[in-house]
């Protein structure tokens, strides 16, 4: 692979991951949630979205693969730890926000298949 070929490759995973987020924020906007902010890039790690529903602040992963099962895969130990420091660092910086309860929720999307919100999908280690 040249250097053009991993350059277009980023490119396109970066394009397919917008479109995956788009659609994430699109439905849990259906489902009444509120966007707070999107691809907020902390120290820790990016935070795919950041919505609003009643009184949770939700801190959202989004995976899209080739299958659901994959895509839950995809959220490990790791990626949980580095969410949870930069969700953290995000309601350090918003003072209006610290009174509220937060989780961590995650969007699985697959092709051909409707977006699986699993609430609550991990709580905080402590």
């Amino acid at each position: 692979m040249t250097k053009a070929d991993g350059g277009r490759q980023t490119r396109l995973r970066e394009q397919a991951g917008r479109r995956a987020e788009t659609a994430a924020a699109l439905w849990l906007q259906l489902k009444g949630y509120r966007i707070l902010d999107r691809r907020v890039r902390m120290p820790a790690c990016e935070i795919d979205l950041v919505a609003r529903k009643g009184r949770f602040v939700v801190f959202v992963e989004v995976i899209s693969r080739r299958t659901r099962a994959l895509a839950l895969e995809a959220v490990r130990p790791h990626v949980r730890s580095q969410l949870e420091a930069a969700a953290k660092q995000w309601l350090s910086q918003r003072r209006e926000r610290q009174d509220l309860l937060w989780r961590f929720d995650a969007m699985l999307l697959a092709p051909g298949r409707l977006p699986r919100h699993m609430r609550d999908a991990w709580r905080v280690q402590t």
